[in-house]
């Protein structure tokens, strides 16, 4: 199996506005919000930080829990960063919350399932756990 590459490109439309396509060809607008000097016309590219570890973490959590036979109806990533106060600003802490939903849905199976995707599967998680401190908490709430 050889190396996956992943493309992306940007292409400046006015302001700080931009129009994202992805090597998937996927597009989407990214922007900033007005305080930043924008038009909040998108995600900020730091946001989209946030839901990239979202979604991946997200996809490792419904995997797992599938593969336990376990009846999830629904699943809720929430992500929160905390970034520095000085330049580059970078993420330092970031807080991830899962809201499981189904029926008689294991906790245990759920903690296993995060720890996976933590520590081997998510890698939006490893990559952003070199520079900020990721703790993660969850909910299992019935169907």
């Amino acid at each position: 199996m050889g190396k996956e590459i992943k493309t992306a490109a940007v292409r400046w439309v006015e302001g700080l506005e931009f129009e994202a396509i992805t090597g998937s060809e996927h597009r989407l607008t990214l922007d900033a919000n007005v305080k930043a000097g924008g038009q909040n016309h998108g995600p900020s590219p730091m946001e989209l930080l946030l839901v990239g570890l979202a979604g991946c973490t997200g996809m490792d959590i419904v995997d797992v829990l599938k593969k336990k036979r376990q009846e999830v109806t629904g699943l809720e990533v929430r992500v929160e960063g905390t970034r520095a106060e000085t330049y580059p600003m970078v993420y330092t802490d970031i807080q991830v919350t899962y809201v499981v939903r189904g029926k008689n849905v294991s906790q245990k199976a759920v903690e296993d399932a995060i720890q996976l995707s933590e520590t081997k599967y998510c890698s939006a998680s490893a990559m952003l756990g070199k520079a900020a401190r990721i703790t993660s908490r969850y909910e299992v709430l019935p169907e």
